[in-house]
């Protein structure tokens, strides 16, 4: 694995880690701010969560407390490859700034259990035969004007646009080449973390 993927939120969870966290979800919901159904759901992911990055996503929408993950936000992040697939998924901590460089593969994005700390990502895209897939819960835009398509098409799947009101706009830009991006929406609502 390279040393530039394997961050803080990367690291293995220790039993005194997940416990510190417990005792901040339950400390945050004997204050009212969990219901006892998300306590119970956010109790159960952080008993069996594998990393740091999966810890801090379940207190990301609540005040830092003793027990929290501190979160480590990059300004930038890149994804290169060549050839086969790249994905960010559960507990991934969003940057201010992702430059993508991908050929013949495909990259997928999911913010459903993302850490987001700022209100923009800006995705600067140099892909050539190949597929960008953002997967979205309500309150994430996405503005694809300012990316250059060769041969290539935006696609849109889901439910679409709930009302909810938007935490994180993304715009995309560069350039895709014989490719794709796919934006699915989901009905997940998307946690924000507290600016540090």
């Amino acid at each position: 694995m390279s040393s530039e993927l394997v961050s803080t939120t990367g690291l293995r969870a220790s039993h005194a880690d997940r416990d510190r966290v417990v005792e901040a979800l339950t400390e945050a919901a004997g204050d009212g701010r969990l219901t006892a159904e998300e306590l119970d759901e956010r109790v159960e992911a952080a008993l069996t969560a594998r990393t740091m990055g999966e810890l801090a996503v379940l207190t990301a929408d609540l005040p830092v407390v003793a027990g929290s993950i501190p979160v480590e936000v990059k300004d930038v992040a890149r994804i290169e490859q060549n050839g086969g697939s790249t994905r960010r998924g559960d507990g991934w901590v969003v940057p201010r700034r992702l430059e993508i460089q991908s050929r013949l593969g495909d990259v997928t994005l999911d913010f459903t259990q993302a850490v987001i700390t700022q209100p923009t990502l800006r995705i600067d895209l140099d892909m050539h035969l190949g597929a960008l897939r953002l997967v979205l819960p309500p309150g994430i835009a996405v503005d694809t004007e300012s990316l250059v398509l060769n041969y290539s098409k935006v696609k849109m799947r889901g439910p679409g646009d709930v009302g909810a009101p938007v935490e994180l706009r993304i715009e995309v830009a560069g350039q895709l080449g014989f490719g794709k991006v796919v934006i699915r929406r989901t009905r997940r609502a998307v946690r924000k973390s507290p600016t540090p």
